[in-house]
């Protein structure tokens, strides 16, 4: 007789019984506090909602060859390094709705030995089906790590996770040496949005701007993932740099008629962020990057021994195994996708 039990999310007692026929030989604790058994070694995963940021932490596990859903139709076009690191999330299907809503059934006849969320609500939907999910969520920077210590616990690879961890760590701490002696007179203020529709678009580039030296304008306290503000904000910011996601953006802002006022533009200060496994200045396993590369664009030579595109390749080859040739590194770097 098979068993069911429903799970109360964010209960530390909460357990997930698995479907009929899974494996479960362990026991792994999310980012929810909830308990859930998996097989010993994860062979078949499936990722679910904001896919390329997930799938750059499955990736940076190594584990990327696991997936067995492929990219929804918000991930291809922009993202094309997905199917680099993984290539065979090219040839496999979908398994969640436009809206991000999981196609349960699909996901069933996976038979996945895990899935990966970062959605609440898509938990208990699987889970009370049997199907095993683990919850992953993050907002500050500290919670990447433990983001990957979970993976490293999911994927049977904790000293893996802890170089992770380490790597993450000694960048900060040494872009932080680098910018001390910068005076806040001498800190650039910055700005990265979306000019089609005056949108700061992530709150976490409120943590990775300061970080790398720059004075955010529009951290206000806020704890929303975005903000929206007005042309006449903008004009009244005027920032020393803008920072977009797409180069048409560059060209976008360039021939408007009040950005192309903007001091940034006149000085030539508008860059594209890189774009490898996800957008560098959104959530993604390459946050260590984001932030070597802004401190690069904010403060040149600040970091005298820092090598942008050595470290992109090291960072890939170390953490995703994979070798880039120098057209890929410069290709992410351009952020032109």
């Amino acid at each position: 007789m098979m068993l069911t039990r429903r799970l109360v999310l964010g209960s530390m007692a909460a357990l997930s019984l698995p479907r009929l026929g899974f494996a479960a030989d362990r026991e792994v604790t999310d980012m929810a506090g909830r308990k859930v058994k998996l097989p010993a070694k994860i062979e078949r995963t499936v990722t679910l909602g904001s896919l390329p940021v997930i799938n750059s932490f499955v990736y940076s596990m190594a584990e990327g060859g696991t997936i067995v859903n492929g990219l929804a139709d918000f991930a291809r076009a922009h993202w094309k390094y997905q199917t680099v690191f993984a290539p065979n999330v090219a040839s496999k299907p979908t398994m969640q709705q436009p809206n991000r809503e999981p196609n349960v059934e699909a996901i069933m006849h996976a038979k996945p030995d895990v899935v990966l969320t970062m959605h609440r609500e898509h938990v208990e939907t699987l889970a009370s089906r049997g199907v095993p999910v683990v919850f992953l969520s993050w907002q500050q920077p500290e919670e990447v790590k433990e983001c990957m210590r979970v993976l490293g616990e999911v994927f049977g690879k904790p000293e893996r996770s802890a170089r992770y961890q380490r790597y993450f760590d000694d960048t900060m701490a040494r872009v932080s040496a680098a910018i001390a002696p910068v005076a806040a007179a001498r800190r650039p203020t910055v700005l990265y949005f979306q000019p089609s529709n005056l949108t700061q678009p992530r709150l976490i580039a409120e943590w990775w701007i300061p970080a790398a030296g720059g004075v955010s304008v529009t951290d206000d306290g806020r704890q929303t993932e975005s903000k929206t503000f007005s042309l006449e904000q903008l004009v009244k910011w005027d920032p020393d740099i803008l920072i977009v996601t797409e180069p048409k953006d560059v060209e976008l802002v360039k021939k408007d008629r009040v950005f192309s006022q903007l001091k940034a533009v006149k000085s030539g200060k508008v860059h594209v962020v890189p774009v490898g496994a996800h957008t560098w200045s959104n959530r993604t396993a390459e946050q260590p990057l984001t932030v070597l590369w802004a401190v690069e664009t904010f403060h040149p030579g600040r970091l005298k021994d820092l090598n942008l595109a050595a470290e992109t390749r090291r960072f890939y080859r170390e953490f995703f195994d994979h070798e880039l040739p120098d057209a890929a590194v410069t290709e992410i770097l351009s952020g032109t996708l």
